[in-house]
């Protein structure tokens, strides 16, 4: 009787059982290339779990649209700005990266 994999001669031989595992290979490597190259910067099918609220919710953002709104004043927005920088480190006192 003859097999696919006939270890004796005439068939190709047990390497033939690796192919399903080179093409697997092949599809994971696919995979991690376009996650890492195309999918880059979109929410595509796999987002960061951490990342769940849109960047308007931030608290720098919702000082700027308090002050905006007219429900704090310039005075407490700066002060309220200089406690998040403390804790941020992000704006300096005139709006631009510190």
């Amino acid at each position: 009787m003859q097999t696919l994999a006939n270890w004796n001669g005439g068939g190709p031989g047990p390497w033939i059982l690796f192919f399903p595992l080179i093409w697997a290979a092949v599809v994971v490597g696919v995979v991690t290339v376009l996650r890492r190259t195309a999918w880059r910067g979109r929410s595509g099918p796999w987002r960061a779990m951490g990342d769940t609220r849109p960047a308007s919710d931030s608290p720098l953002a919702v000082l700027g649209c308090r002050f905006a709104s007219g429900e704090i004043d310039e005075d407490e927005y700066w002060r309220r700005l200089s406690v998040l920088d403390e804790q941020f480190g992000r704006v300096g006192r005139g709006g631009g990266p510190a």
